[in-house]
Protein backbone atom coordinates (compact mmCIF):
# COMPACT_ATOMS: atom_id res chain seq x y z
CA UNK A 1 0.00 0.00 0.00
CA UNK A 2 1.14 3.36 -0.83
CA UNK A 3 1.95 5.97 1.80
CA UNK A 4 -0.95 9.18 1.25
CA UNK A 5 0.80 12.33 -0.46
CA UNK A 6 0.58 15.36 2.17
CA UNK A 7 -1.34 18.34 0.91
CA UNK A 8 -0.68 21.31 3.76
CA UNK A 9 -3.64 24.06 3.22
CA UNK A 10 -1.95 27.13 4.47
CA UNK A 11 -4.67 30.00 4.84
CA UNK A 12 -6.52 32.29 6.55
CA UNK A 13 -10.32 32.27 8.07
CA UNK A 14 -11.31 30.87 4.69
CA UNK A 15 -9.02 27.79 5.15
CA UNK A 16 -9.67 27.39 8.54
CA UNK A 17 -13.89 27.57 7.51
CA UNK A 18 -15.30 30.74 9.20
CA UNK A 19 -19.10 31.08 8.87
CA UNK A 20 -19.85 34.37 9.00
CA UNK A 21 -23.80 33.61 9.29
CA UNK A 22 -23.64 32.13 12.59
CA UNK A 23 -20.05 33.85 13.98
CA UNK A 24 -18.75 29.75 14.38
CA UNK A 25 -17.07 27.73 11.86
CA UNK A 26 -17.91 25.59 9.41
CA UNK A 27 -17.99 21.62 9.76
CA UNK A 28 -15.41 19.02 8.63
CA UNK A 29 -18.37 17.89 6.32
CA UNK A 30 -18.63 21.85 4.85
CA UNK A 31 -14.77 23.05 4.97
CA UNK A 32 -13.03 23.29 1.97
CA UNK A 33 -9.85 20.91 3.00
CA UNK A 34 -12.23 18.26 4.63
CA UNK A 35 -14.47 18.31 1.46
CA UNK A 36 -11.14 18.26 -0.68
CA UNK A 37 -9.05 14.88 1.77
CA UNK A 38 -12.95 12.87 0.45
CA UNK A 39 -13.06 14.10 -2.95
CA UNK A 40 -9.02 13.12 -3.27
CA UNK A 41 -9.41 9.26 -1.83
CA UNK A 42 -7.08 7.28 0.21
CA UNK A 43 -4.17 8.24 -1.93
CA UNK A 44 -3.96 11.53 -0.57
CA UNK A 45 -3.88 13.23 3.17
CA UNK A 46 -4.97 16.62 3.25
CA UNK A 47 -3.64 18.73 6.71
CA UNK A 48 -5.68 21.78 7.32
CA UNK A 49 -3.27 25.09 8.15
CA UNK A 50 -5.76 27.96 8.81
CA UNK A 51 -5.85 30.79 11.08
CA UNK A 52 -8.68 33.47 10.87
CA UNK A 53 -6.43 36.71 10.09
CA UNK A 54 -3.45 34.88 8.91
CA UNK A 55 -1.26 37.41 6.24
CA UNK A 56 1.42 36.61 4.32
CA UNK A 57 4.16 38.44 6.57
CA UNK A 58 2.89 41.57 8.07
CA UNK A 59 2.94 41.05 12.14
CA UNK A 60 -0.51 42.41 13.59
CA UNK A 61 0.02 45.19 15.86
CA UNK A 62 -3.49 43.95 17.94
CA UNK A 63 -2.73 40.22 17.22
CA UNK A 64 0.03 37.95 18.03
CA UNK A 65 0.83 34.97 15.85
CA UNK A 66 -0.65 36.24 12.56
CA UNK A 67 1.96 36.86 9.79
CA UNK A 68 2.28 33.50 7.80
CA UNK A 69 5.98 33.83 7.42
CA UNK A 70 6.68 33.38 10.98
CA UNK A 71 5.00 30.01 11.58
CA UNK A 72 5.53 28.31 8.02
CA UNK A 73 8.76 26.99 8.70
CA UNK A 74 7.41 24.82 12.03
CA UNK A 75 3.91 23.97 10.06
CA UNK A 76 5.94 22.27 7.11
CA UNK A 77 8.06 20.61 9.44
CA UNK A 78 4.93 19.32 11.61
CA UNK A 79 3.96 17.54 8.32
CA UNK A 80 6.54 16.49 7.17
CA UNK A 81 7.38 14.42 4.57
CA UNK A 82 5.00 17.31 2.53
CA UNK A 83 4.10 16.43 -1.53
CA UNK A 84 2.20 19.68 -2.30
CA UNK A 85 1.72 22.78 -0.31
CA UNK A 86 -1.31 25.08 -1.11
CA UNK A 87 -0.85 28.80 0.01
CA UNK A 88 -4.01 31.04 -0.39
CA UNK A 89 -3.21 34.31 1.47
CA UNK A 90 -3.80 37.83 0.88
CA UNK A 91 -7.17 39.23 2.36
CA UNK A 92 -5.88 39.75 5.35
CA UNK A 93 -2.69 42.10 4.22
CA UNK A 94 -5.48 44.45 2.92
CA UNK A 95 -6.25 45.97 5.84
CA UNK A 96 -5.89 49.60 6.05
CA UNK A 97 -3.61 49.10 8.77
CA UNK A 98 -1.14 47.47 7.20
CA UNK A 99 -1.30 50.12 4.42
CA UNK A 100 0.55 47.85 1.87
CA UNK A 101 -0.06 47.83 -1.82
CA UNK A 102 -1.39 45.09 -3.96
CA UNK A 103 2.35 44.99 -4.89
CA UNK A 104 3.88 44.53 -1.55
CA UNK A 105 1.40 41.79 -0.67
CA UNK A 106 2.82 39.98 -3.78
CA UNK A 107 6.00 40.44 -2.37
CA UNK A 108 5.16 39.18 1.03
CA UNK A 109 3.56 36.21 -0.89
CA UNK A 110 6.96 35.46 -2.60
CA UNK A 111 8.53 35.79 0.80
CA UNK A 112 6.43 32.79 1.69
CA UNK A 113 7.48 30.81 -1.41
CA UNK A 114 10.87 31.45 -0.82
CA UNK A 115 10.74 30.06 3.38
CA UNK A 116 8.86 27.00 1.67
CA UNK A 117 11.54 26.50 -0.79
CA UNK A 118 14.38 26.63 1.53
CA UNK A 119 12.69 24.93 3.96
CA UNK A 120 14.52 21.33 2.06
CA UNK A 121 13.79 18.58 4.86
CA UNK A 122 10.00 19.25 5.03
CA UNK A 123 9.54 18.21 1.63
CA UNK A 124 9.00 14.69 -0.03
CA UNK A 125 10.59 15.30 -3.12
CA UNK A 126 10.93 19.04 -4.06
CA UNK A 127 9.21 22.05 -3.53
CA UNK A 128 5.70 21.82 -4.70
CA UNK A 129 3.69 24.64 -4.59
CA UNK A 130 -0.27 25.79 -5.24
CA UNK A 131 -0.73 29.67 -5.19
CA UNK A 132 -4.67 30.46 -5.07
CA UNK A 133 -5.37 34.08 -5.33
CA UNK A 134 -8.13 34.42 -3.06
CA UNK A 135 -11.51 35.62 -4.26
CA UNK A 136 -11.90 39.27 -3.60
CA UNK A 137 -13.85 40.96 -1.29
CA UNK A 138 -16.81 42.55 -2.04
CA UNK A 139 -17.38 46.57 -2.08
CA UNK A 140 -20.44 46.18 0.10
CA UNK A 141 -18.26 45.13 3.56
CA UNK A 142 -18.08 48.21 4.24
CA UNK A 143 -22.08 48.31 5.22
CA UNK A 144 -21.21 45.70 7.79
CA UNK A 145 -19.93 45.15 10.94
CA UNK A 146 -16.71 43.89 9.56
CA UNK A 147 -15.86 47.29 7.85
CA UNK A 148 -14.41 48.95 11.28
CA UNK A 149 -11.49 46.10 11.52
CA UNK A 150 -10.90 45.82 7.62
CA UNK A 151 -10.73 49.89 7.21
CA UNK A 152 -11.63 51.28 4.06
CA UNK A 153 -10.64 50.60 0.07
CA UNK A 154 -9.86 46.45 0.87
CA UNK A 155 -11.99 45.84 -1.66
CA UNK A 156 -10.22 47.17 -4.37
CA UNK A 157 -6.89 46.30 -3.13
CA UNK A 158 -7.96 42.89 -2.94
CA UNK A 159 -9.30 42.46 -6.90
CA UNK A 160 -5.65 43.71 -7.99
CA UNK A 161 -4.10 40.71 -5.78
CA UNK A 162 -4.71 37.71 -9.01
CA UNK A 163 -2.81 39.56 -11.83
CA UNK A 164 0.64 40.14 -9.08
CA UNK A 165 -0.10 36.60 -7.71
CA UNK A 166 0.41 35.14 -11.16
CA UNK A 167 3.81 36.61 -11.78
CA UNK A 168 4.90 35.39 -8.86
CA UNK A 169 3.76 31.88 -9.22
CA UNK A 170 5.62 31.99 -12.67
CA UNK A 171 8.46 33.21 -11.51
CA UNK A 172 9.13 30.48 -8.67
CA UNK A 173 7.81 27.57 -11.12
CA UNK A 174 4.74 27.44 -8.92
CA UNK A 175 0.67 26.45 -9.64
CA UNK A 176 -1.77 28.85 -9.95
CA UNK A 177 -5.05 29.02 -9.73
CA UNK A 178 -7.41 32.34 -9.31
CA UNK A 179 -10.36 31.56 -6.97
CA UNK A 180 -12.43 34.09 -9.33
CA UNK A 181 -12.26 32.07 -12.39
CA UNK A 182 -14.30 29.33 -10.54
CA UNK A 183 -17.66 29.79 -11.78
CA UNK A 184 -19.96 30.23 -8.63
CA UNK A 185 -18.03 31.06 -6.23
CA UNK A 186 -19.27 34.20 -4.24
CA UNK A 187 -18.82 35.81 -0.81
CA UNK A 188 -21.60 34.73 1.93
CA UNK A 189 -23.45 38.28 2.21
CA UNK A 190 -23.43 38.47 5.91
CA UNK A 191 -19.93 40.20 6.13
CA UNK A 192 -18.85 39.78 1.57
CA UNK A 193 -15.39 38.43 2.92
CA UNK A 194 -15.82 35.27 3.71
CA UNK A 195 -16.36 32.02 1.52
CA UNK A 196 -19.88 30.65 1.05
CA UNK A 197 -20.92 27.10 2.12
CA UNK A 198 -21.42 26.65 -1.38
CA UNK A 199 -18.20 28.20 -1.92
CA UNK A 200 -16.26 25.75 -0.07
CA UNK A 201 -17.66 23.05 -2.43
CA UNK A 202 -16.75 24.63 -5.82
CA UNK A 203 -13.64 25.17 -4.36
CA UNK A 204 -12.78 21.66 -3.10
CA UNK A 205 -14.41 20.63 -6.60
CA UNK A 206 -11.78 22.35 -8.59
CA UNK A 207 -8.44 21.62 -6.29
CA UNK A 208 -9.80 17.89 -6.72
CA UNK A 209 -10.08 17.95 -10.27
CA UNK A 210 -6.81 19.39 -11.08
CA UNK A 211 -4.36 18.69 -7.91
CA UNK A 212 -3.58 14.86 -9.57
CA UNK A 213 -2.54 16.74 -12.87
CA UNK A 214 0.50 18.11 -10.24
CA UNK A 215 2.05 14.54 -9.80
CA UNK A 216 1.77 12.89 -13.23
Amino acid sequence: MNTPKTIVCFGDSNTHGYNSRTGGRFTEAERWPCLLDSLLGDDYSVKEEGLSGRTTTFPDPLFEGLDGLSYLFPCLMTHEPVSLLIIMLGTNDVKQRFDATPQNIAKGLERLIQKARATVDAWENQPNILIIAPLPIHEDYEQTEVSGEMGLGCAEKSRLLAPFYAQVAERYGCHFLDASTIPGMEMYPYDHMHLSLDSHRLLAAKLAQIIPSFFA
